[in-house]
């Protein structure tokens, strides 16, 4: 079996300067009838911050990292950076790869969860970036690539203990008494795409109940029996039911409860970009202080060595042509290996935590 020559690291992408913002969002919701005045307004978003995302330098900070831990490690894996959205983009790292002579990648998609936006778009961005190759580079297709996606990490202990350390850290820089409330926050989505991927159990499709499981999980770890999980940063149409309590909406109901302060935690995302810098550390602490409840958002777990040393770990899993080749949200060339890209059957009855292996 031959070994694994490069890594690919695949992620969202964002602007990095006002030129790039509108291009950027176009390049986001194309195909999907989003209208322009919508684009405009989200726009703003990005302009407050000055034009850009952090979620490109997130990236190449944890690439940083990671090379020096597989280079401590003994291994000397060239490291690259693909993104969906906005530049690098994809198809052109594939390409840069290719003429560089690799030809058996790993890739690491940059979310933890199941489902179509966390895995299965992954999957299509890299099919896409195939196809792409074999019309830059015809002859390509009597040479070709193997791509192979790294299997989803909402499990894994680096990345619950990564977990627990931002949390941790946040409720250790505040005062003890009173405690603050503990609420995790994750990106929203439609009830009903939700609901395509993974078993329904209780109305809740795969990302849902990954979601609300590893909560639990860093809650428990932590001691605290009592906190919330909520979500953010719902788009589309009004009438499209997607998951909630929103977490301004929530907020105003802890305020309202005499709730003094909140430690808030985005699970949902592994580095800050606009969705996390804006939704909560712009309109959440406004919010907060506008109806005196004192807010600290929890670090994403990006940069953290413990995370690092996950991705470092699921690297050296499979570089060498071994690994679980069944393993949730794993596959070659944009082919899912899980029917669906689920859970095995042995993970999905119902019960609580233990359905997804949290050690």
């Amino acid at each position: 079996m031959k070994k694994f020559d490069a890594l690919l690291l695949l992620s969202f992408g964002g602007p990095e300067q006002p030129d790039d913002v509108m291009p950027f969002l176009e390049n986001v919701t194309r195909g999907r009838g989003v209208p322009r005045e919508r684009l405009e307004a989200v726009a703003e978003h990005y302009y407050h911050l000055g034009g850009r995302s952090p979620i490109n330098q997130c990236n190449r900070d944890m690439i940083t990292a990671l090379d020096a831990e597989l280079l401590a490690r003994g291994r000397d894996l060239p490291i690259y950076f693909g993104n969906r959205n906005w530049y690098p983009f994809v198809a052109d790292t594939v390409e840069q790869m290719y003429r560089d002579g690799h030809r058996r990648v790993l890739v690491f998609g940059t979310s933890a969860w199941d489902g179509y936006s966390g895995s299965v778009q992954y999957h299509e961005d890299i099919a896409g970036a195939l196809d792409e190759l074999t019309r830059r580079i015809p002859d390509s297709a009597d040479d070709p690539m193997l791509l192979r996606k790294l299997p989803q990490f909402c499990t894994e202990p680096g990345f619950l203990n990564a977990c627990e350390n931002a949390v941790r850290a946040a409720f250790e820089s505040l005062p003890a008494d009173p405690a603050p409330r503990l609420v995790f926050t994750a990106h929203s989505i439609p009830l009903a795409a939700d609901r395509k991927y993974g078993p329904v159990i209780d109305g809740r499709g795969i990302y849902s109940r990954q979601v609300a499981d590893a909560s639990a999980e860093v809650a428990r770890r932590l001691g605290i029996d009592d906190y919330d999980q909520v979500w953010q940063s719902r788009s589309g149409p009004p009438q499209v039911p997607w998951y909630e309590p929103d977490i301004c909406d929530h907020l105003t109901v802890l305020a309202d409860s005499g709730v003094q302060s909140v430690v808030v935690f985005p699970i949902g995302f592994i580095s800050d970009h606009v969705e996390v810098v804006w939704d909560l550390d712009n309109e959440a602490r406004t919010l907060c202080a506008e109806r005196g409840l004192g807010f600290l958002r929890a670090a994403t777990v990006g940069t953290d060595p413990t995370f690092v040393s996950l991705i470092a770990d699921l690297t050296e899993r499979y570089a060498d042509s071994g690994g679980d080749l069944d393993a949730p949200g794993i596959g070659d060339n944009g082919q899912v290996n899980v029917s669906s890209d689920v859970l095995r059957p042995s993970d999905t009855s119902p019960g609580g935590i233990q359905n997804f292996r949290f050690p």
